[in-house]
């Protein structure tokens, strides 16, 4: 075969291979879909025992607003799971340190907050492992959970979580606090529209990529949601007293380690009755 045979031959096979190679990498992106991955992907949504509630909290930490969180919580005797930034976490390393010591479980969400759909396998890779690297240096345990920004996984995000022992969770509700008209009337009712006894809550303790002055609504709004929990009676914790199974680190907690439940849980976890 000529060379000039052979270079229209390459072309035509990458002009084949392309459009499935980009199929194969984006195909993980329907698990953003909440009602599908909720019911199909329970380990991906967070789904965990049903007299438990997992909360979570993206984007930090933030000097501003993060130990406002922190003071919340501590009070009412909660402890959370926080996705950091490694962009963010390089700024303040001794609040990691601080969520660190009072008890709060830490996480990867990336080093920056941009879509890993529009990433390769290298970057993608290279953008984990500086975030957990970074988690590991300030806390000294490495992290062992990974949450994508915008909730968007991909092939190569699967990939380079397996090299790096990460698992990644996602949410089964979230409280849209991110938005510039969001209260915390609307954040508690978005939440608790969707929550069930098992389920993940994603909320954010900094506006680094919501709407200015965001996280005070979701602080407002908080103590709201765990009184609802409550009322419920679930306990509310980390992702590591969750009890999803096949996550790492996983554990039991005991009557005083999450915000302590009152009555029975049911078997599916009861609907949360809006106010």
């Amino acid at each position: 075969m000529t060379p000039a045979r052979l270079a229209r031959a390459a072309a035509l096979a990458s002009a084949t291979a392309l459009p499935a190679l980009a199929v194969l990498q984006a195909a993980p992106v329907v698990s953003t879909f909440g009602p599908l991955r909720n019911r199909a992907m329970p380990r991906l949504a967070g789904q965990g025992r049903p007299d438990h509630i997992a909360l979570t909290f993206d984007d930090g930490p933030d000097h501003l607003s993060t130990p406002h969180f922190l003071r919340l919580l501590d009070a009412r005797g909660v402890r959370a799971t926080f996705f950091l930034l490694g962009s963010m976490l390089v700024r303040s390393p001794w609040l990691a340190k601080e969520m660190t010591a009072a008890g709060h479980e830490i996480a990867v969400h990336g080093w920056r907050h941009r879509p890993l759909l529009v990433r390769g396998p290298r970057a993608t890779y290279d953008d984990l492992a500086r975030a957990r690297d970074a988690v590991a240096d300030v806390t000294g345990r490495p992290p062992e959970l990974f949450r994508p920004p915008y909730g968007m996984m991909t092939t190569a995000a699967h990939l380079a979580c397996r090299r790096l022992d990460l698992t990644p969770v996602l949410w089964t509700c979230w409280g849209e606090d991110w938005r510039k008209r969001a209260t915390p009337r609307s954040v508690k009712d978005t939440v608790l529209r969707d929550l069930r006894g098992g389920g993940t809550i994603l909320l954010h303790d900094s506006d680094c990529t919501s709407a200015t002055g965001s996280w005070r609504t979701t602080l407002r709004a908080l103590p709201r949601i765990l009184d609802a929990c409550q009322e419920q009676g679930w306990q509310t914790g980390p992702l590591r007293e969750h009890g999803v199974p096949g996550l790492p680190g996983a554990v039991v907690p005991g009557p005083h380690r999450s915000h302590p439940a009152s009555g029975r849980a049911e078997q599916q976890g009861p609907r949360v009755t809006l106010q």
